[in-house]
C-alpha cells in the first residue's frame, strides 16, 4: 500500500477553489480551502504530478510534523522529532522561512528560525559528525516552519522555487501579471471549456504576453512545470527519480498532441517595445508559431474573420485620481469597439479601478476579486450578445410574460392600458435611439403613478398620494394590482422595481436620501452616458422630461462660454460639452450633486480644465459673480432654502428677479433658456421690458410626456 502523504497548496488570494479543481483533477483527496492555500492528501504521484501540472498553485509543501509550542524551546524539541538525516544528506545546503500568526508564544519569527535550524543542525552532528550549510539564496532545502495559535507546523517545498515561474518570461514590462495569476484569470473566465471548442483567444492590451502564453499553455495541455528546471526534489533522499522521469515523459507526450489541438489566438499592443517583449517570450515558450502578436492600437481592431471566443485583457489602470480620468475615455472606447465588433464573445476585463470598468457600458455576469500584486484588482466578465442570441431571448422573455397572468381584474385593466401605451411608445422610442422613456402617467384616476422604463431593465414607480377620502387599503390594492400589472407585460423582476411615494414637498426634502443606499447604474441618451441612482432619491439624476430640451442646447452650444445654474447632476453640461461648448460652468449647492455632475461629464469624456463646477448658493454666487456667458440654463426649483442662504426662493414670488439678475449675465446675441416643471406657474412678458421672451414649452415636450402638457414650461430668452 503506497504511503499517504499531507500536503499543502499555496495560491494566491481568491483561487482557492480553481486550486481545489486542480488538485481533485490529479488524484488529491481530503481537499480542504483555507485563506492561504488548499490541504489534502495523496500519495508521492498525487505532489509530483501538481508540481508538474498545477497552473494555480505557487508552492507545493509536505508535511512532515506538527505539535504544540507555548515558547521557544518548544520549537526545539518539536524540530528535532524528525529524522533529518532521513530526509537529506548534510552535504546539502537549507535555508528555513518562517510565518507566526496569532501565537500566545511570543517570539520574532527569526528567533523561531533560528531555534529550528539549531535543532537540525545538532541532531545532524550528533549522528553524522557533520552538519549542512546554510544558503538562503539557492538552497537544496527549503523548509517552512508555520506558528499559528498554539501549533507549530514543519513543512518541506517541494517546489524548491516559486511555480508561478515557468520559465519563459524572457523579458518583462511594468507591473506584470504573475503567470499563475494569468492562468487563474483564464479558468476562472472559463477559457479551458472555450479552447475545448476551438474557440479563438484575443488580448487587446497583450503587455509582454502572460495571457497569451499561459492560454496556449492550458488549450494545449502543456504542463507548466516542464519548463521550471530546478524544484525541491532533487536532493530529498524520498525523490523517486524514475517515477518523476515517467510523469515528465507523459506530460512530454501530452503536449507534442495538445500542440495540435492549440485554437487562434491574437495578442494586440499599441506599444512596439511591448510587442517585441511579447513575441520574445512567445518564441521561449515555443508557441511562436500558434500566437499572432501585432503592433495594433485598440480603437482600430477589427476582426471579422474570427467566430466567438474569449476576449480578455489586462488594460492599464492608474493608482492616483488623475491618472483614472484620464483613462476614462479609453475605457469607453473599450466598451464601443467590443459591441460593435466581438458579437457573441464572452469578454473578461482586469482593471485596479471599478468605476474604469464601468465607464465600459458593459453590464458585467459576475465579478470576481485578484491580486495583482499588492493591488485589489476586479476580473469582470460580461457576454456581447449577438443579433441572433439577442432575438432568441427576446422570443423566450416574450414566451415567459406571456405566461404571467394577472392576479384580479384590476390588474388585468393596468396591463391592458400598459400594452396600449407600449405598443406605440416601443416604436417611437425604437425610431429615435431613445432607451429610457415615461410609459405611465396616472392615465386611469384610480392607478395614479408615474412610471418610467430606465434602459429595457429598470422601472422607477412614483405614486402619487391619495387623496383623503381614498381609504388606505384602497390604495395598498391599487399598489399591488399596479405591481401585478407590470410583472405580467414587461420582463421584470420585482427587485428591478422602484418604488416610492410622490407628495407636495418643500424645501431641500425634495432632494433629501429616502434612507435607503443603492449603487448607481448607467443609462444613455443620444449617445451620451449618465449616472442614475433608482432608490435613494425621489428623483434619479435624470429629468426624462427634458430630453428635447438638452438636444436644443446641444445645437446651440458650438464655441459658446455656457452656464448651468441649479444644475442638480449636471446633464445639462454634458449636452453643452458634445456640443462644442468652448466652457462650461456647473453650479449648485449640493457637493452630492456636484460631485454626480463631475461624474457624468468623465463618464463622457470632458475632463478638461476648460469645464469648470462651483458649489454655491445659486442666489448669493448671482449677486456677486462678474463673468458673462452665451447661453445658459435655467432651472431653479419651485421651492428651495438652506443654512447658508439668506433666504428661501419661492419660484412663484421670486421669478421676476432671478431672471433679471440671470438675463444680466448674458452677453450680446445670447440666450438663456428658462424652465420649470412648477405646473402652476404663470410668467408675465410685460414684467421683462428688456427681454425677448419665446414661449417654447410646447416643442420642448417629449413624445411620452404628451399625455400631460403640463410637466413642465419653458422659455427662450434674450436681451432686447
Amino acid at each position: 500500500m503506497e504511503t499517504t502523504f499531507h500536503y499543502f497548496a499555496a495560491c494566491p488570494r481568491n483561487t482557492g477553489d480553481l486550486s481545489s479543481a486542480e488538485i481533485a483533477a490529479l488524484g488529491g483527496e481530503n481537499i480542504k480551502e483555507t485563506p492561504g492555500g488548499v490541504s489534502f492528501t495523496g500519495t508521492m504521484e498525487t505532489g509530483y504530478r501538481h508540481i508538474l501540472w498545477s497552473r494555480v498553485s505557487s508552492r507545493l509543501l509536505l508535511n512532515l510534523h506538527s505539535f504544540p509550542v507555548t515558547s521557544p524551546e518548544d520549537i526545539y524539541t518539536g524540530t528535532s522529532q524528525v529524522s533529518w538525516t532521513d530526509e537529506f544528506e548534510n552535504r546539502c545546503s537549507f535555508t528555513i522561512h518562517t510565518d507566526v500568526i496569532r501565537s500566545a508564544a511570543e517570539f520574532h519569527p527569526n528567533f523561531a528560525a533560528q531555534k529550528m535550524k539549531d535543532s537540525i543542525v545538532d541532531q545532524f552532528r550528533a549522528k553524522t559528525g557533520s552538519r549542512p550549510s546554510i544558503d538562503n539564496k539557492t538552497p537544496d532545502i527549503t523548509l517552512h516552519l508555520l506558528v499559528k495559535n498554539d501549533t507549530a507546523t514543519i513543512s518541506m517545498d517541494l517546489s524548491g522555487v516559486s511555480m508561478h515561474r515557468r520559465g519563459y518570461r524572457i523579458r518583462t514590462g511594468p507591473a506584470p501579471l504573475k503567470e499563475n495569476t494569468g492562468a487563474a484569470l483564464l479558468l476562472r473566465s472559463g477559457y479551458d471549456k472555450i479552447a475545448q471548442k476551438g474557440g479563438p483567444l484575443v488580448d487587446g492590451f497583450c503587455g509582454t504576453g502572460t495571457l497569451l502564453i499561459e492560454a496556449a499553455m492550458i488549450a494545449g495541455d502543456y504542463a507548466p512545470g516542464l519548463m521550471r528546471g530546478k524544484t525541491g526534489l532533487g536532493s530529498w533522499k524520498k525523490f523517486n527519480r524514475r517515477l518523476w522521469t515517467t510523469l515528465e515523459d507523459e506530460a512530454r507526450q501530452r503536449k507534442e498532441e495538445g500542440r495540435k489541438k492549440i485554437p487562434r489566438i491574437f495578442g494586440y499592443d499599441k506599444d512596439r517595445g511591448t510587442v517585441a517583449a511579447a513575441l520574445e517570450n512567445c518564441r521561449a515558450a515555443g508557441f511562436d508559431d500558434k500566437i499572432h502578436v501585432e503592433r495594433r492600437d485598440f480603437s482600430d481592431l477589427s476582426l471579422p474573420f474570427l467566430s466567438p471566443g474569449l476576449f480578455i485583457s489586462n488594460p492599464p489602470y492608474g493608482e492616483r485620481l488623475e491618472e483614472v480620468e484620464s483613462l476614462l475615455p479609453l475605457y469607453r472606447t473599450i466598451g464601443d469597439v467590443l459591441r460593435r465588433e466581438f458579437p457573441g464573445w464572452k469578454v473578461s476585463i482586469l482593471t485596479g479601478n471599478i468605476e474604469l470598468s464601468k465607464a465600459t457600458g458593459l453590464k458585467p455576469e459576475k465579478v470576481n476579486v485578484f491580486f495583482n500584486g499588492p493591488i485589489e484588482c476586479s476580473l469582470a466578465q460580461s457576454r456581447i450578445f449577438s443579433q441572433k442570441e439577442r432575438d432568441d431571448l427576446s422570443r423566450k422573455v416574450e414566451k415567459k410574460i406571456a405566461a404571467r397572468v394577472p392576479s384580479s381584474p384590476g390588474a388585468v385593466m393596468f396591463s391592458n392600458r400598459l400594452k396600449k401605451n407600449l405598443k406605440s411608445l416601443k416604436r417611437w422610442a425604437a425610431k429615435n435611439n431613445i432607451s429610457s422613456y415615461r410609459i405611465y402617467d396616472a392615465d386611469m384616476p384610480e392607478y395614479s403613478a408615474a412610471i418610467d422604463y430606465y434602459e429595457g431593465s429598470w422601472i422607477h414607480f412614483q405614486e402619487y398620494a391619495p387623496p383623503k377620502e381614498i381609504e388606505p387599503k384602497k390604495a395598498e390594492q391599487h399598489r399591488r394590482e399596479m405591481i401585478n400589472g407590470l410583472m405580467a407585460t414587461l420582463p421584470l423582476h420585482k427587485k428591478d422595481i422602484f418604488i416610492k411615494m410622490r407628495k407636495q414637498q418643500r424645501g431641500k426634502a425634495q432632494y433629501e436620501k429616502s434612507g435607503r443606499s443603492g449603487s448607481k447604474k448607467l443609462m444613455q441618451e443620444n449617445g451620451h452616458r449618465f449616472l442614475i441612482n433608482l432608490s435613494d432619491y425621489l428623483d434619479t439624476g435624470i429629468f426624462l422630461d427634458h430630453r428635447i430640451t438638452r438636444q436644443m442646447i446641444a445645437s446651440m452650444a458650438e464655441g459658446m462660454d455656457f452656464l448651468n445654474l441649479f444644475a442638480y447632476t449636471g446633464t445639462a453640461s454634458v449636452y453643452a460639452a458634445a456640443g462644442g461648448a468652448r466652457t462650461t460652468t456647473t453650479i449648485d449647492k449640493s457637493n452630492t450633486y456636484l460631485q454626480w455632475a463631475k461624474e457624468n461629464m468623465e463618464l463622457n469624456g470632458f475632463t478638461e480644465g476648460k469645464h469648470h463646477y462651483i458649489k454655491a448658493d445659486c442666489l448669493q454666487w448671482l449677486e456677486k459673480t462678474g463673468d458673462s456667458f452665451d447661453l445658459i440654463f435655467l432651472d431653479p426649483p419651485t421651492f428651495s432654502n438652506s443654512k447658508t442662504m439668506n433666504k428661501t426662493l419661492a419660484l412663484g414670488r421670486d421669478y421676476k428677479d432671478l431672471i433679471e439678475r440671470t438675463s444680466r449675465l448674458l452677453r450680446k446675441n445670447g440666450t438663456m433658456l428658462f424652465s420649470t416643471n412648477f405646473r402652476k406657474f404663470k410668467l408675465k412678458k410685460d414684467a421683462f421690458p428688456s427681454l425677448s421672451i419665446k414661449d417654447i414649452s410646447s416643442e420642448t415636450i417629449p413624445r411620452d410626456f404628451e399625455r400631460h402638457k403640463k410637466i413642465h414650461y419653458c422659455w427662450e430668452i434674450r436681451r432686447t
